[in-house]
C-alpha cells in the first residue's frame, strides 16, 4: 500500500496499512485500545497521539513508512 506517513496522518489511515497494527502497539499507542478512540479514528492525527502521550513522534513514523514501503519487516 503507498500512503505517505506524516505526523498529520490519521490514526484510520495508518491502520489502513497491513502490519501497522503491530508497529503501533510496540509503541504502546493508547488509542488502539480506548473505546472512544473508535469514534475519533478519522481525525486523531499520530503527531497530536504521539505528543499526548509522550511517543517518539519520529521514530515511530519512521518506522512505519519503513514498513509501508516494504523495506523492513516488524521489529520485536
Amino acid at each position: 500500500m503507498d500512503i505517505k506517513i506524516t505526523k498529520n496522518t490519521t490514526l484510520s489511515q495508518i491502520l489502513e496499512v497491513p502490519g501497522a497494527k503491530e508497529i503501533l502497539l510496540k509503541y504502546d499507542l493508547p488509542c488502539l485500545g480506548c473505546s472512544f478512540a473508535i469514534f475519533e479514528m478519522d481525525s486523531l492525527k499520530i503527531g497530536e497521539i504521539c505528543k499526548s502521550y509522550n511517543i517518539n513522534a519520529e521514530k515511530l513514523i519512521k518506522e512505519l513508512k519503513e514498513y509501508a514501503s516494504g523495506s523492513s519487516k516488524i521489529k520485536s
